[in-house]
């Protein structure tokens, strides 16, 4: 019999779960005709069909789906071998898939991993942002970062860090609309709203009484883009409720002020999330640690923060077993 070879058996695998040849072919690197060409060399080394094709794209048959989950497992177990034999090197190596939301990857993880990656060199990494949370199962992630109360029952989650918020507004809306009396009469205020949220949990905080009940308020702006947001607050257009690595830099310049120093908002924990498996990789395991580092105590955003823009947490430090609301990936 024949060997098989384990380049055929990986490309199948990204067809599987890409859903697509083409899709297959972006995601490793190669050309549809070399990925067709591999796919069809193993479907005759193992004399069955592997999909099913038409003009959506591509299933696994029953043979195909009964051979990818054995040798999914099977590849997993090669590359923890692979990465139990070189333990004890100090460079990396391989590829490591991340996935983050948008506005999170772009502010801060890439200035965050950019001297991990450059550390080591042999190391080949794909950040993927997309504020959708990503199955990174299916999608075949190493790993990813959350920012949300549940990173997901399923997964294994290391808390990184603590995302606090913080209710902002301009000066020019500040000196039109009285923020001191805020809670006094909500509804003489505008409003920026998270399409992801809804503002009775964007807006939970705030005194629940027969006047004042955050599901009543109404957003005169709404966008699913934490920046965007944080644009329409600088323009003037209403209060907003932001992360704090959003706003920082915009509270440090005077654009936005906190519109409520008084109030101290549950932050939201930040967590690497990654899959079940028995062993964590080393680029895995490493790349979490020094996370962990930049974001522990003391992240770069709130770093030479005024005191006076906001007042250090006061509660106890983050543990993962701490439950905080709402739920918010931004």
């Amino acid at each position: 019999m024949n060997s098989f070879n384990i380049h055929d058996i990986a490309t199948f695998l990204a067809i599987v779960d890409c859903g697509s040849l083409t899709q297959a072919a972006e995601r490793i690197g190669l050309s549809k005709s070399i990925v067709s060409k591999r796919l069809k060399r193993l479907e005759e080394m193992l004399g069955v069909a592997l999909l099913h094709r038409s003009t959506r794209g591509v299933t696994a048959t029953a043979h195909g789906q009964a051979f990818h989950a054995r040798a999914s497992a099977i590849l997993q177990e090669l590359e923890a071998a692979a990465e139990e034999i070189t333990e004890r090197n100090e460079n990396l190596c391989g590829s490591l898939r991340i996935a983050a939301p948008v506005t999170f990857g772009t502010m801060y993880l890439g200035k965050l991993l950019f001297p991990f990656i450059a550390k080591h060199p042999r190391l080949d990494v794909d950040i993927h942002l997309d504020d959708r949370v990503e199955d990174i199962i299916q999608e075949r992630y190493d790993l990813a970062i959350r920012i949300s109360n549940d990173p997901g029952l399923s997964l294994k989650a290391r808390p990184l860090g603590l995302c606090r918020r913080v209710v902002v507004c301009s000066p020019s809306y500040a000196e039109r609309k009285d923020t001191t009396a805020l809670f006094d009469d909500l509804f003489v205020h505008e409003f920026i709203g998270y399409s992801n949220i809804a503002n009775s949990q964007l807006w939970g905080f705030l005194p629940q009484n027969d006047q004042n009940r955050s599901h009543n308020i109404h957003s005169r702006f709404t966008s699913n883009n934490g920046e965007m947001g944080r644009d329409a607050a600088i323009a003037g257009l209403g209060l907003s409720v932001m992360p704090l690595f959003i706003v920082a830099e915009a509270l440090r310049n005077g654009q936005l002020i906190n519109a409520m120093p008084h109030i101290e908002l549950a932050p939201i924990p930040i967590y690497a999330v990654y899959p079940p498996t028995r062993y964590i990789s080393k680029k895995v395991r490493l790349v979490i640690d020094h996370l962990c580092h930049e974001l522990g105590s003391n992240p770069p955003w709130e770093q030479d923060l005024p005191c006076q823009v906001i007042t250090p947490y006061s509660a106890q430090p983050f543990n993962d077993e701490k439950q905080i609301e709402p739920i918010v990936t931004v």
